[in-house]
């Protein structure tokens, strides 16, 4: 696959990747590979493993990945992230969470510590060479932002430098205060390819066309995209300064009306930061046709919610369904082939196919 794919650095020369990205069943299981196994995954929040000794199994990207995991907290308040598969036979070691001091497959009987070091097995006192290395859980790199966690299987790049970035304009926000809100909390099935959705999210020159109300609240000539390694950020500006974040002095943006700061993070995940709060958005691969979209809502100021860029989430995400559906069928066309990107206004786009064709060329 060495090079199969190019995406030209300079923009304005640049073509997307081609119609068969969409299509090619094989490549949609070698993405699994070479993308999502060596990038992060937003796995929920510490609310998950609030107590000690706790521990919550999960899985990560059901349907895709489907990659069974587990959550600890131990005495020492450190939360660890390992494989919940038991390294006898293969049995999930916790089927549900729960309290506990230490971690007990119930097929065999095999212990684990809180941090997935192996402690016990009955009948193995003949085993030669046990235990070993091996037969502790497999522990998966963890980092914390705020109350977010997130894992990365076999992740290439360190996720620090992503939260660095983001921390650059939203450090003033007070991220451990923001709670999550199931009522806002949703999920949606769209009938595409996951990539055509992050596609429509990085540009903001659609929003014209197909957001009317949208548009109606951002200065689109004012509309920003900032391009960093492995994330990037558009900025929505507005003419409206009652529906804007209260910048600090030293903030970069002092002295601007920012209605929204909208990160994406390589492969597929969205940080959308309104004055309300944050609304998180992990695009799920299921097939090569469907993707589902969940929309995670962590509310910091209630009396700013249904108010500006931040309003009428689920209409957006209507209106955006309704396009990527159409370029869906449209990119299975015998006759598209690819195209071109405005360098004016497509350069988070231009950033994720340069990316897809670096991680699928390695």
């Amino acid at each position: 696959m060495s090079d199969k794919f190019y995406v030209h650095p300079d923009i304005s020369q640049a073509e997307t990747l081609p119609a068969s990205f969409y299509k090619d069943d094989a490549l949609f299981e070698t993405i699994k590979e070479k993308i999502f196994l060596k990038s992060w995954q937003y796995i929920g929040d510490e609310s998950l493993v609030t107590l000690h000794q706790s521990a919550y199994p999960f899985i990560l990207l059901e349907g895709f990945l489907t990659e069974p995991m587990l959550l600890t907290k131990d005495s020492d308040n450190e939360i660890t992230c390992l494989t919940n598969v038991c390294t006898h036979r293969g049995n999930l070691v916790a089927s549900n969470p729960k309290i506990s001091k230490h971690l007990i497959c119930g097929y065999h009987g095999r212990r684990f510590n809180l941090k997935g070091e192996f402690e016990y097995m009955p009948e193995f006192e003949d085993a030669k060479d046990f235990p070993r290395l091996c037969d502790n859980l497999h522990k998966f790199p963890l980092k914390q932002w705020g109350p977010f966690l997130f894992a990365g299987l076999n992740p290439s790049f360190d996720f620090q430098q992503v939260m660095d970035k983001i921390n650059e304009r939203i450090s003033f926000l007070p991220l451990n205060e923001f709670k999550l809100d199931s009522s806002l909390t949703k999920e949606f099935m769209v009938q595409a390819h996951w990539a055509l959705y992050c596609d429509n999210y990085l540009e903001g020159f659609h929003v014209p066309f197909v957001h009317k109300e949208l548009n109606a609240v951002l200065d689109y000539g004012s509309y920003k995209t900032e391009i960093y390694e492995y994330c990037n950020l558009q900025i929505g500006y507005t003419d409206n300064a009652n529906d804007v974040f209260d910048l600090p002095e030293n903030h970069i943006d002092y002295g601007k009306n920012v209605a929204a700061y909208y990160y994406w993070v390589f492969p597929n995940m969205m940080f959308n930061f309104y004055p309300w709060g944050l609304s998180i958005n992990i695009v799920q691969p299921i097939n090569i046709n469907e993707t589902k979209v969940s929309f995670i809502s962590y509310v910091y100021d209630a009396a700013k919610l249904n108010k500006g860029a931040g309003n009428k989430l689920e209409k957006v995400e209507e209106e955006d369904e309704e396009v990527v559906e159409n370029v869906q069928k449209g990119v299975r066309s015998s006759f598209y082939k690819s195209g071109r990107f405005s360098p004016k206004r497509e350069q988070g786009l231009h950033h994720f196919h340069r990316l897809l064709a670096q991680f699928l060329n390695q």
